[in-house]
């Protein structure tokens, strides 16, 4: 994922920055605990696309 497109991307819902999960292939948004998955090295950040995260499903910091 290129860090500038990681800069400029933020939560559809609240707009706040995300958490990159390379290994899940998945941009986290902290706040709402939604996970955007990430299809052919594109972002797909529609809200209908989103996992929730689990309660105590752990976000590693950036």
């Amino acid at each position: 994922m290129d860090k500038k497109l990681l800069d400029i991307l933020a939560c559809p819902v609240c707009k706040s920055g995300l958490v990159y999960l390379k290994d899940a292939k998945e941009l986290v948004c902290k706040a709402d605990r939604l996970a955007f998955p990430i299809r052919d090295d594109i972002p797909v950040m529609l809200v209908d696309e989103a996992r929730t995260l689990d309660p105590d499903e752990e976000i590693p910091n950036a």
